[in-house]
């Protein structure tokens, strides 16, 4: 197994840290931010947010447009390609999403750690016309929700678990859900496997019917991804 090297013990710069604030300032839905949006999500004052965005502009991250506002450029779609081509989850993690939706029922997601929040990376939705209003992409905040909790999990722990994470109304009150961290062929986590639905329907008592296939999803999905899976690990008990 490949040793992690530690990361090193310096502090990040200033302006980097002010350049990257302001990117992350975009939001799902935003089309376009003024400088007073960007100025309220980031903290920084106008004169120094004006500046960044000459930078960005620059380097093709940022346009702005005709009427003062600014919205994202090539650069990042370009960058969010390279990345999704290095990573290429999607192929692993979409048709192990599918089957557990088929077989659970409910709705299917995959979660990964953004920042201080979870985001929903992929999804694929419950067969049922009373589900969850989530898409990929959207941001939950790191609550007890069961998917922010495996987030959380480290190996040792996620790998010992007996039964899922499960939670019902920690985000929204009228839903539940239950998760498993995923970890990839360093040991490292790479997100959430979740299903979720109604409080109604997905009650404690389902979601302990579905922990074997929940179980044995994970376990097909992490060996996809190259984890080594102890015989026992994560298993039902």
């Amino acid at each position: 197994m490949v040793k992690a090297r530690p990361r090193p013990a310096v502090n990040g710069v200033a302006s980097a840290d002010r350049v990257l604030t302001v990117l992350t300032a975009f939001q799902m839905g935003d089309t376009a931010l003024s400088l007073v949006d960007l100025a309220e999500r980031t903290g920084l004052i106008k004169s120094t947010i004006m500046r960044l965005m000459v930078s960005l502009e620059t380097h093709g991250f940022i346009t702005r447009m005709a009427d003062g506002r600014y919205q994202l450029a090539s650069e990042v779609m370009r960058l969010n390609a390279v990345y999704q081509e290095a990573l290429d989850l999607e192929r692993h993690v979409m048709p192990r999403l599918h089957h557990l939706s088929q077989q659970t029922g409910e709705t299917a997601s995959f979660y990964v750690r953004h920042g201080a929040y979870r985001m929903c990376q992929y999804r694929v939705n419950s067969p049922h016309s009373l589900r969850l209003n989530l898409q990929p992409g959207d941001m939950r905040p790191m609550d007890e929700a069961a998917g922010a909790q495996a987030l959380r999990a480290n190996y040792a722990a996620g790998m010992a678990l007996e039964k899922p994470y499960y939670s019902r109304g920690a985000t929204d009150p009228h839903a539940a859900s239950m998760a498993l961290p995923i970890y990839g062929a360093q040991q490292e986590l790479m997100g959430a496997l979740v299903v979720s639905g109604p409080a109604s329907r997905l009650t404690e008592e389902t979601a302990h019917t579905l922990r074997e296939v929940f179980f044995d999803t994970a376990r097909d999905l992490m060996r996809s991804l190259g984890c080594k899976i102890e015989e026992g690990a994560a298993s039902v008990k």
